[in-house]
């Protein structure tokens, strides 16, 4: 199901964002992934999503889909925490962490508040009725303290949801994201001079803070006829005092050893663990490889990401956590598992509970 918002195609539907310009394409032709030819962005290993659609049948990923016994969402709510927002906005020599449930969390970064990957919400698509949210957000939206930079690994549903976008481009947030994607954002009312678009290996910096944008193994795309107009990308979030690394939507690739050569290790990583298959493991990694990314990278912690809440896979929704806890003796893995909308320190030690054996 990882491609399934791909099908939907709604004509004039404004969730579907806005088609890269003809004049952002020329800008892309300087940029190492962009292929002029076929006017698409590609990975390190051009075909490998190709390759990977090539054996998926449709039919047998629907069938599999509608034929399934249990149900793989849970069956009631799951615990969370409303955060403390005054402990959050403290001002002190760390970084905190609030995570949202799949990909999106809020960090206070010494004093700056950055938003990751903003869902909130009803559903992780163009229609209602599609890939809905288990729970509403720990905080709505106009609960959330003042952000100072939204920061977007790319733009498929599940990270970048227009209702979020719209409410965030009327506050004073600078929004920074991979080539391409600013055309989603102006088409929803952010202001141009507020969105800084990145290619992999390139930066933002700016008072001392610096956004590096990094490799990804990946795709893109909201519509049903094209894809690939924007790139795709992992994150990195440093300054002297705090390093910390967000992995997008990825498969594994020997990116991860590079990133983690040139900018580990890493205080803590936000690894991308959930919603694989063997079917897709291009693109989406298996626990396994998220372990070895891990190692990779260099990374003091392991934060797992992309679970919690929307299923877009065949597996049980606690499958990611149930599979990473197995695998911590093997890869020495420090795990932290926050509940929804708990307050964690990434230079704290955090003491996890297996809160999803519910």
């Amino acid at each position: 199901m990882f491609k399934v918002l791909m099908l939907v195609t709604l004509v004039g539907c404004s969730a579907l964002g806005s088609k890269t310009s003809d004049k952002q394409k020329k800008k892309f032709e300087k940029s190492k992934q962009f292929n002029s030819k076929t006017g698409e962005f590609e990975n390190r290993r051009p075909n490998i999503v190709k390759e990977m659609e090539e054996t998926l049948s449709r039919w047998d990923l629907f069938k599999k889909w509608y034929s399934q016994d249990e149900s793989p969402a849970p069956s009631g709510k799951l615990p969370e925490i409303k955060p403390d927002l005054v402990k959050f906005l403290e001002k002190d020599d760390t970084v905190k962490s609030i995570w949202f449930g799949h990909s999106t969390f809020l960090l206070n970064f010494h004093g700056k508040i950055i938003l990751v990957d903003p869902v909130f919400s009803g559903s992780a698509s163009p229609v209602s009725f599609l890939v809905k949210r288990f729970q509403p957000p720990v905080l709505k939206l106009n609960e959330l303290p003042p952000v100072d930079y939204v920061l977007i690994s790319h733009d498929h549903y599940d990270h970048l949801d227009m209702e979020s976008i719209e409410f965030l481009s009327k506050t004073d947030a600078t929004f920074i994201t991979p080539l391409g994607v600013s055309a989603h954002l102006e088409s929803w009312g952010v202001d141009k001079d507020k969105i800084i678009e990145k290619d992999w290996w390139k930066s933002y910096e700016v008072t001392g803070l610096n956004f590096i944008c990094t490799p990804a193994q990946h795709f893109s795309g909201r519509g049903g006829f094209s894809g690939n107009e924007t790139l795709w990308s992992s994150w990195i979030i440093q300054n002297k005092k705090s390093n910390i690394f967000f992995s997008g939507d990825s498969g594994y690739d020997t990116h991860f050893k590079e990133i983690g050569n040139r900018y580990g290790p890493f205080d803590i990583a936000y690894l991308e663990s959930g919603q694989y298959s063997k079917d897709w493991e291009a693109v989406h990694m298996l626990p396994e490889q998220g372990a070895q990314a891990y190692m990779d990278l260099k990374a003091k912690m392991y934060f797992p990401v992309h679970w919690g809440m929307f299923v877009l896979s065949f597996h049980k929704w606690n499958d990611p956590v149930v599979q990473l806890t197995k695998l911590k003796s093997k890869y020495n893995i420090n795990l932290v598992t926050p509940r929804i909308g708990e307050i964690i320190d990434i230079h704290a030690t955090n003491t996890s509970t297996s809160w999803w054996d519910i």
